[in-house]
């Protein structure tokens, strides 16, 4: 997290007149100035593009919602098996035959990213905060520059963001070879789009495309696709991948990617070609922390450009505070805005609790979805800890059995000594809504016997949590050790 010369427990004593300065408006910068204007502040918020960042304009909210649509097709698909029938069709079991329109679809995106920043903007309007059109940049005397005036501020959070990696030989055009940014100008689908990178973006993107009917072909570096997520819940994505008719390229990286004019050609590092209509560049990204003027300020940077953090968002430079993906901490929304808030409550001078990772819960958005919070089984035979693990496939469910669910599981990781709930997996249709309860167990430090005394509704996909957590509840009894 870096060294920081001052000691942990200074902060800046919170007065009425006190300024913040916040150079970035996603979820860390515009969370952090809501906080901030609380406590009394006096607060000005830089944001060059449009309040929300990456998250609302580029990121998650326009992914998302495309998936969105990818999942109600699939829901539309299913018709029949549900008994609803076409009028205008003679076999009552025929797959209905739904197309989409990617404009209609992308314009959408375009008017939910415009409604959800301006709906940001107006919360800060409400609340007395001062917003700037412009680019922020630091000074040696500890000041911030924007459109040629100086600001003084007695704390500074900065908010960079980050943007989409670039590897040579692959430059990103925005006709065939695209970063994730650049994909909502797209008229119609891709007859063929070749997606390179396999994490939480690539395989989001991959399956979103796929089930909006475009042929989809997914390179990974790896053999198996989501390399960091759960093995047993990528192994079921990358299942319903090829149940769906998508090539995985597995064990190699793109060398070149080449605009042909009718189409791209993506070379492999193995030598193997592969043409296709469309190519999507998913590999990673990068802070947004140069030219900035971190070095004039002292704000330390690591070997990959990420600004350097405590738990607490502090950086190197006394008064100087940064939050979300120019971090490097974990390039999620959620996490950002957590950083954004104890940034501001630690520089006021109000008690915060630092970060604690452990809690995080994350989500992939495919189909089905994979939603994980605490320790991975990995990590918890890495750290040689005992636990015990309780698994449940969602097929039994009787609501998932309504629903037409078929794929999907529950998996809690429990403390064999205390029956603590240290982590768990769940995997299937919206996934990352189930996950809650399981959160607030492993970040109150519930145990399984907490989760399984707890009242589900009947019939409820979270009935198998409970189920899960009943199987696990002699954990912690002293009579069987």
């Amino acid at each position: 997290m870096g060294c920081f010369a001052w000691d942990m427990c200074e902060t800046i004593v919170t007065m009425a007149s006190t300024s913040v300065a916040i150079i970035g408006g996603g979820p860390g910068g515009y969370e952090a100035a809501l906080v901030a204007r609380k406590a009394g502040a006096d607060v000005t918020l830089i944001e060059r593009q449009g309040m929300g960042g990456n998250a609302v304009l580029t990121d998650v909210v326009p992914s998302k919602t495309v998936i969105a649509t990818a999942e109600w097709r699939t829901i539309a698909d299913r018709a029949p098996q549900l008994g609803i029938r076409d009028a205008q069709r003679a076999d009552a079991d025929e797959v209905p035959e739904h197309f989409v329109d990617l404009g209609a679809v992308n314009a959408r995106v375009g008017a939910l990213v415009e409604k959800q920043s301006g709906d940001i903007a107006a919360r800060m309007a409400k609340n007395g905060i001062e917003i700037v059109d412009g680019t922020g940049t630091l000074t040696a005397d500890g000041t911030v520059e924007v459109n040629g005036s100086e600001l003084r501020a007695d704390a500074v959070l900065l908010a960079l963001g980050a943007r989409p990696r670039v590897v040579d030989g692959a430059e990103p055009d925005g006709e065939r070879i695209f970063t994730w940014t650049q994909l909502y100008n797209l008229e119609a689908l891709p007859e063929h789009l070749i997606v390179v990178g396999s994490g939480v973006t690539g395989a989001e993107f991959a399956g979103a495309y796929s089930l909006l009917g475009s042929r989809v072909t997914l390179v990974s570096s790896g053999e198996r696709v989501l390399s960091k997520e759960d093995p047993e819940a990528a192994a079921l994505v990358q299942e319903a991948f090829a149940e769906r008719g998508m090539n995985v390229m597995g064990g190699s990286r793109a060398a070149t990617v080449v605009n042909t004019g009718a189409g791209v050609r993506v070379t492999l590092t193995d030598g193997r070609e592969v043409e296709g209509s469309h190519c999507l560049m998913a590999v990673g990204s990068v802070p947004n922390t140069d030219g900035v003027g971190l070095a004039d300020a002292g704000v330390a940077i690591d070997e990959r450009g990420y600004i350097a953090v405590d738990r607490v968002s502090r950086t190197s430079a006394r008064g100087i505070y940064a939050a979300g993906d120019c971090t490097g901490v974990l390039p999620l929304a959620s996490v950002a805005a957590t950083q954004g808030r104890i940034a501001m409550a630690h520089a006021l001078g109000d008690a915060v609790q630092p970060l604690d990772l452990r809690h995080v819960a994350s989500a992939v958005f495919t189909a089905p979805e994979i939603a994980t919070v605490g320790a991975s089984e990995a990590d918890l035979k890495e750290r040689g800890i005992f636990y015990e693990v309780s698994r449940l496939d969602l097929a039994r469910n009787p609501r998932a059995k309504m629903l037409g669910m078929d794929g999907g599981f529950v998996k809690i990781f429990g403390h064999t000594v205390t029956g603590q709930v240290l982590g768990a997996v769940i995997v299937g249709s919206r996934a990352s809504e189930h996950i809650f309860p399981l959160t607030l167990a492993v970040t109150h430090h519930l145990t399984v016997d907490d989760v399984a005394g707890t009242f589900t509704v009947y019939p409820s996909l979270s009935g198998t949590t409970a189920e899960v957590a009943r199987r696990l509840h002699h954990l912690g009894d002293a009579s069987r050790m």
